[in-house]
């Protein structure tokens, strides 16, 4: 498991449908300021790779800091990709 820094917001996507989970994310890092941190619990599977995914592409910095059998824990870095 990675430690980071304490995050500046957490969200709970378990349970949430793509592309809904991704949406929420982008719409909880617009709120933040560059280099802040977003803690997001997310469900394995397809919301894994397409969040994961599409938080890199848009120039965000992604690590995985906790894993479960069903979900896990990302922290992202707003603009820090």
């Amino acid at each position: 498991m990675i430690t980071g820094p304490d995050p500046d917001q957490q969200i709970d996507l378990r349970g949430t449908p793509c592309p809904v989970n991704f949406i929420r994310c982008r719409l909880a890092l617009e709120g933040l300021q560059p280099n802040a941190c977003l803690q997001v619990d997310l469900d394995r599977g397809e919301p894994e790779q397409m969040v994961v995914s599409g938080l890199r592409d848009a120039g965000h910095r992604v690590e995985i800091i906790s894993q479960q059998d069903t979900w896990l824990r990302l922290m992202v870095i707003c603009g820090g990709g």
